[in-house]
């Protein structure tokens, strides 16, 4: 087939407000260009459809569909590649992008932020590429991006760990290593946590970091209570900053 025929894989950002009770206006978190790109599109693949459809029945509050909702063809990624990642190279996405070999645009879209950044999506990516799609990132916020410029910590060097282990010793255990490589390397290292358990993550890192390593928590980016807050674990023992850790949070430590 020729690849000009082909169509394309757009990577449409979402705003950083899913599950939260307030919503930031669309209009002041997206640009402009991504939205009307992201309005043309008739095929979707994504983590939920039901969410897919919130998101874009408020894109057509501001940039009509091109065609209607219930018409538009919405393909989620199976469940076992949420839980487990599609990183590694274990599920073939290539039958989800059927309708861009016949020369339609797709687009990618994950709960909140970029897709396939600390959200399912690479291996649809790999398999456009293996495939000989052009894939197009198009721009919108993320919140690891966000807090890292927010944390005061090295933007040189850094690293996203993704979750770390939900048990006591386990994550003690994960955050001594961390914040090993921080102190070592100068390296700063980003993690994040499920909302409800934020404020367990956080009691264990005053508990189990040393007194000198910097903590930095960005919570609700992009929302009107947006809270960043960098200092040293001492620190934050003194003055205890009360995070609004209800909101999704991102971690971040270094020196």
């Amino acid at each position: 087939m020729n690849a000009a025929v082909k169509g394309k894989l757009y990577l449409v950002p979402a705003p950083l407000d899913f599950g939260c009770d307030t919503q930031a206006p669309l209009q002041d978190v997206m640009p402009l260009q991504t939205l009307q790109l992201a309005s043309r599109l008739s095929c979707w693949i994504c983590e939920n459809a039901k969410s897919t459809r919130a998101y874009l029945k408020r894109i057509d509050a501001l940039q009509p569909l091109a065609a209607p909702l219930q018409s538009l063809q919405i393909q989620e990624l199976p469940r076992e590649v949420h839980k487990k990642g599609d990183h590694g190279g274990n599920f073939d996405a290539r039958p989800l992008l059927a309708a861009a070999l016949e020369g339609r645009d797709i687009g990618l879209v994950s709960e909140a932020g970029m897709p396939a950044i600390a959200d399912p999506g690479s291996s649809v990516v790999r398999a456009a590429h293996d495939l000989g799609l052009e894939v197009v990132p198009l721009t919108g916020p993320m919140s690891l991006m966000l807090a890292l410029a927010a944390s005061g910590l090295n933007g040189q060097s850094f690293a996203f760990a993704g979750y770390v282990p939900q048990t006591p010793a386990e994550r003690a255990q994960r955050l001594r290593e961390l914040e090993s490589l921080a102190l070592k390397s100068g390296q700063t290292q980003l993690f994040i946590e499920t909302p409800y358990r934020n404020a367990a993550l956080l009691q264990s890192l005053l508990q189990t970091l040393q007194g000198n390593t910097r903590l930095a928590l960005s919570c609700g980016m992009t929302l009107g209570t947006a809270w960043s807050h960098s200092a040293q674990v001492s620190n934050w023992k003194r003055d205890k900053p009360q995070a609004p850790l209800d909101l999704p949070t991102v971690f971040a430590i270094g020196r």
